[in-house]
């Protein structure tokens, strides 16, 4: 396979640049880009099923429909074992939340003491006794209400917020499956014929980047999901599996999701192995495992590779996209750096490419003689 050309270094600060002004529009226009974002997972997960179907002969308008009622039907079922999981065991919840809420607080109580214990400053400070504190503070009715007023309530309101806009992901998905060849051919007719040719390549690469990304994607969660489920598996915590998955998929949501797993899997272990504390702070050490194998390895590794960006690269890009943009930065940064670094090297070839320059000047004299005959 012959290898894509590597931009120069004035190209690449171009395209760094540009990529940190998007993400920063786009943080803007979350409300729009995450419906877009989630219909173009949708398109490139589905596509091969309808190019399938339009091999077997099925007629091109005709498979964007089934595969499009497909999903539909896929996302229904989800939907719905989703909701009769919680039915199912709503009753539950409540009492299982409080007992690992408790094995939680017991294990923070324990290692207060084991740091009392081993750390004379600890004890002079009287740790244990502050941590108390804390956690009587945090359980209280006052803090609570507090607590869900400031900081809860309005990730609420601006989850609530964002859930009109995901009503477009059906319709985007559709039209993309259905009308997306049209779409390009529509946008090239615009292109000057002298750049055709670099149109056609430039549109095939920006497809590319962005199957692979996805795909990329996908292969790190499996990866993350496989590493934690063994990792799980090994220290004897129930459902692994089941664990190792969902919090693979909550790190799809920046640093936020991570925690979040983090969190309820060693609120799982405190809560069922009470009497073995060293069990959840070894969950605790293996997220942390997980999380560097993902910014150093996987990553790097996975959606870097698929996107031809260097290991070092793609881990600068994303604590700068995290910089510039927060957690929209940092889920955006690689896909958009990918793309903008093909329409870069794409519009770099053709300012460096005389005769591409001297076709299109031609054309351009010639044209005025052209309408008049």
């Amino acid at each position: 396979m012959r290898t894509l050309p590597q931009p120069g270094a004035g190209t690449l600060l171009v395209v760094i640049l540009s990529t940190c002004l998007l993400l920063f529009i786009f943080q803007k226009m979350i409300w729009l880009v995450l419906p877009v974002l989630l219909a173009l997972m949708f398109y490139y997960c589905f596509r091969p099923v309808k190019e399938a179907l339009v091999v077997y002969g099925v007629r091109h308008s005709a498979a964007a429909k089934l595969v499009w009622l497909l999903l539909q039907l896929i996302l229904a079922a989800g939907v719905l074992a989703v909701a009769l999981l919680v039915q199912a065991n709503a009753a539950t919840w409540p009492n299982h939340l409080a007992r690992y809420l408790a094995g939680g607080q017991d294990l923070l109580r324990k290692s207060a003491e084991s740091l009392e214990r081993v750390i004379p400053l600890f004890k002079k400070i009287h740790f244990g006794t502050q941590v108390d504190h804390l956690i009587q503070q945090f359980t209280g009715q006052q803090f609570t209400g507090q607590f869900v007023e400031k900081n809860l309530l309005p990730m609420t309101l601006q989850s609530l917020e964002l859930l009109p806009s995901l009503l477009l992901v059906p319709y985007i998905t559709f039209f993309m499956l259905q009308d997306s060849a049209r779409l390009k051919k529509y946008i090239i007719r615009s292109v000057p014929n002298a750049f055709f040719e670099k149109a056609l390549l430039l549109f095939s690469r920006l497809d590319d980047s962005l199957q692979n990304y996805f795909q990329g994607l996908l292969a790190l969660t499996l990866l993350d999901a496989g590493c934690l489920s063994l990792g799980l598996a090994v220290l004897g915590i129930a459902n692994a599996i089941g664990l190792g998955l969902v919090s693979a998929v909550l790190a799809w949501i920046p640093y936020f999701g991570s925690v979040v797993g983090c969190v309820m899997v060693v609120l799982v272990a405190a809560a069922d192995f009470p009497d073995q504390a060293w069990k959840a702070y070894a969950c605790l050490i293996l997220f942390l495992g997980v999380r560097l194998l993902d910014d150093f390895v996987f990553l790097p590794m996975t959606i870097g590779r698929k996107l031809h960006v260097h290991p070092l690269l793609s881990v600068f890009m994303l604590f700068l996209g995290a910089t510039v943009a927060g957690a929209t930065g940092l889920v955006l940064a690689l896909p958009l750096f990918g793309l903008v670094a093909v329409v870069g090297e794409t519009i770099s070839q053709i300012v460096n490419d005389r005769r591409l320059r001297a076709r299109f000047k031609a054309s351009r004299q010639l044209a005025p003689s052209v309408r008049r005959v």
